[in-house]
């Protein structure tokens, strides 16, 4: 899959979406630039999809992209993805998490949005 450049190199662009992607799993909604959160959006529906299927093979595909972290309520990100985040969006095709621009930041003047799940 090709994405975004956003000015990083290919293994700090990796590093970067797989902590955002499980930051949005544990948080339900972050802050960040816009061009992130554009490219956030689309491996987070990816991963929606995939614990949708929740299969062996599903699973292990949504592993390489999210931290092996726990939660405070002990829970993996990946047990969180297939047992609560996916089962809500079993009716829905698609379209699972939102993007809402919020301005500018105040240093940089780079555009901010929030991106969380749709409920």
């Amino acid at each position: 899959m090709a994405y975004s450049r956003l000015r990083r190199s290919s293994d700090q662009r990796k590093a970067l979406l797989r902590d955002l992607v499980t930051d949005l799993i544990f948080n339900g909604r972050i802050e960040t630039t816009e061009a992130k959160a554009k490219e956030l959006k689309r491996l987070a529906d990816k991963m929606v999809t995939l614990g949708k299927t929740n299969t062996l093979h599903s699973r292990r595909q949504a592993a390489t992209l999210i931290r092996f972290e726990k939660a405070e309520d002990g829970q993996y990100a990946i047990q969180k993805l297939f047992s609560e985040i996916a089962p809500k969006f079993a009716s829905r095709n698609g379209g699972y998490t939102r993007v809402i621009k919020t301005g500018f930041r105040r240093g940089d003047a780079a555009p901010m949005a929030i991106i969380e799940w749709v409920e």
